[in-house]
């Protein structure tokens, strides 16, 4: 795949770029400086990361590295101007030895190899690094391309169904509900429906949901079809799985009342699906564990449920079939998140894989979450900081070994565009085989018809 334009352009916004303090660097009195480099600032943007690095990871590094001095390079930018920034410095040589960059962006800078597989910058050591155990092998894949780690992923997240189980209680079903199917989560619905919930259920979808409509909806879906968006070299076309997913937002969107097709279509859509979850309007409501965490948390939510605990259940989301899910899934979920990656060009990249190595230690991992119940990218870590939160710790222990990402590729958000808009054209009314035709032109158009294929 070409190297996007706007990096063949880059040189055009190098102001972005902040003044190189150089990699690897000698230190005054003989040592050596390593940088690091972050989207966050004190004081501003992710200012508890800036804060973290400089008030813990440089002061514990350097008290067992004596002839290392490390330097902390800030950002507090928009994200797209901090990836050029990044890209720039890395094109040049001269950007900081551990970098964090958005886990979607790795294949993107992958092909235009301005990064490397860490084994290949930070040696043999990397393999045998024992933090790899403690680490999920589909968390992993977060900063994975081709089959090769680049990065080593830091927190991440996981989509579930959420339920109210009052309303569950109205209609007749469990209160711990566990669907095996797609149909599961239909027939749920319909009961729902004949009890006289507004709306039963709630999967994103249209182009005004964005990228919610995607991670929330299709790709987990999908996955549950037994395809992922990007696989072998190929993006996913208009073949079964794909009609697949379409027919299940049919039977959700398609005049069945399952779900409201006009809150797909307003501009401020998701935020008023989380109003009226919390109000008890929609009965099953596809999230991530933001959801729960931000939104319907009891003290300080957006939406905030006071009785959250008792009220709200959650499930793994279904695969269309037990079984039918990729990787022969019963269960399947989509996770986002961050990476940090070495710089190649790094004057030492075996201390500068130390370096990262420590970040990511369970000491270093504990000591970032300071007191927060997030999920991290470690086990033995969610192990302890969850214990208290039985929902984040479902999110570890049940969703995260069967989780997927999307492909960091340049052209993956125009990809998801085209995602949105075939379940847009679905709740406007269009059949399944109308959207899926509709969405394969395009994508061909797009991608180019050999870079498609129709699993």
């Amino acid at each position: 795949m070409r190297l996007p334009s706007r990096f063949a352009t880059i040189a055009a916004i190098a102001v972005l770029a902040l003044t190189s303090c150089g990699t690897g660097t000698p230190a005054q009195g003989g040592g050596i400086t390593l940088t690091i480099a972050a989207n966050s600032i004190s004081g501003g943007k992710n200012s508890e990361s800036a804060d973290w690095i400089k008030q813990w990871v440089i002061p514990q590094f350097e008290k067992t590295h004596r002839n290392v001095k490390v330097l902390f390079q800030p950002s507090g930018v928009d994200d797209e101007q901090y990836k050029t920034k990044i890209a720039l410095d890395l094109k040049a040589g001269t950007a900081a030895d551990v970098i964090d960059l958005d886990g979607i962006w790795i294949g993107e800078f992958a092909q235009a190899g301005y990064i490397e597989p860490l084994a290949d910058v930070g040696g043999a050591t990397v393999d045998s690094w024992s933090g790899w155990s403690q680490i999920p092998q589909a968390v992993q894949g977060l900063g994975v391309f081709d089959g090769r780690k680049y990065g080593l992923p830091q927190g991440t997240d996981g989509r579930v169904l959420f339920y109210n189980k009052t309303l569950f209680a109205k209609a007749g079903l469990p209160e711990t509900w566990n669907p095996d199917s797609w149909q599961d989560i239909i027939d749920a619905g319909t009961a729902l429906k004949a009890a006289g919930v507004p709306t039963p259920i709630q999967i994103n979808a249209g182009s005004a949901m964005g990228e919610a409509t995607t991670m929330q909806g299709v790709l987990p879906l999908l996955a549950g079809a037994g395809a992922e968006i990007y696989a072998q070299d190929k993006w996913t076309g208009s073949g079964q799985a794909m009609k697949d997913v379409l027919r299940f937002y049919q039977q959700i969107y398609g005049g069945s009342g399952l779900g409201d097709p006009e809150l797909q279509q307003e501009a401020k859509g998701r935020d008023k699906s989380f109003a009226r979850f919390a109000d008890g309007k929609i009965a099953i409501l596809a999230e991530s564990d933001y959801f729960w965490r931000s939104v319907i948390e009891p003290g300080a939510g957006v939406a905030p449920m006071k009785d959250r605990d008792q009220t709200v259940g959650y499930t793994r989301i279904p695969a269309r079939t037990p079984g039918a899910g990729i990787r022969g899934q019963d269960h399947v979920s989509m996770s986002g998140g961050a990476v940090r990656v070495l710089n190649p060009s790094s004057e030492n990249p075996r201390l500068a894989w130390e370096l990262l190595a420590f970040m990511h230690s369970a000491e270093a991992t504990t000591s970032e979450l300071d007191g927060r119940a997030r999920v991290s990218s470690r086990t033995d870590v969610n192990d302890d900081v969850l214990a208290g939160d039985p929902m984040l710790s479902y999110i570890a222990d049940e969703v995260l070994p069967v989780t997927a990402y999307r492909p960091g590729l340049a052209i993956y958000p125009r990809v998801s565009v085209l995602l949105q808009e075939a379940t847009a054209a679905i709740v406007s009314g269009k059949s399944p085989d109308e959207a899926a035709a509709a969405y394969q032109r395009e994508l061909e158009d797009l991608a180019g018809a050999a870079h498609v294929s129709t699993p």
